[in-house]
């Protein structure tokens, strides 16, 4: 048995120790907002926070996640101020990276809460948005720099 702690709660599953973490939020915890892109952790559309910091989930083993904080975007309250900068952008198109997008963008935020264009282009250059929104996504995280300065 595996114990994880995801968005707060505690469960326990049934399975390898060697499955990706990914698969176990999707499958087994039946939170899809986070999302199976090319499986190599190269696109970002898996994106999670582990203990606070970006992680890509389907290269996790399950195993290496016990005793660490897991949030998925389903863990995000709908006010935070990335949430909330994302609408107000206007960035999805399709939708499909988005998830990990504002995960990612959380990440670096909580690193640096005062990010210039070039360290927001560098952190964000890893995730993949298949529709090209990266200039949202960029004006989105702008967006919610100043809106938590106020």
């Amino acid at each position: 048995m595996i114990t994880l702690e995801v968005n707060q709660k505690k469960y326990e599953i049934d399975v390898s120790t060697d499955l990706p973490l990914l698969w176990v939020i999707r499958e087994h915890l039946r939170l899809t907002g986070t999302k199976y892109g090319c499986g190599i952790s190269l696109c970002g559309a898996c994106t999670v926070h582990i203990d606070g910091k970006a992680q890509r989930s389907c290269q996790i083993p399950v195993g290496e996640a016990q005793g660490k904080k897991i949030t998925t975007i389903e863990g995000i309250p709908e006010d935070h101020p990335v949430k909330k900068a994302w609408v107000k952008s206007q960035v999805p198109q399709c939708g499909y990276c988005q998830s990990g997008q504002i995960m990612q963008a959380i990440a670096l935020l909580s690193e640096k809460p005062n990010p210039n264009d070039k360290e927001i282009m560098d952190v964000m250059s890893g995730n993949l948005c298949r529709c090209g929104t990266y200039r949202s996504i960029k004006k989105a995280i702008t967006v919610a720099v100043k809106e938590g300065k106020k």
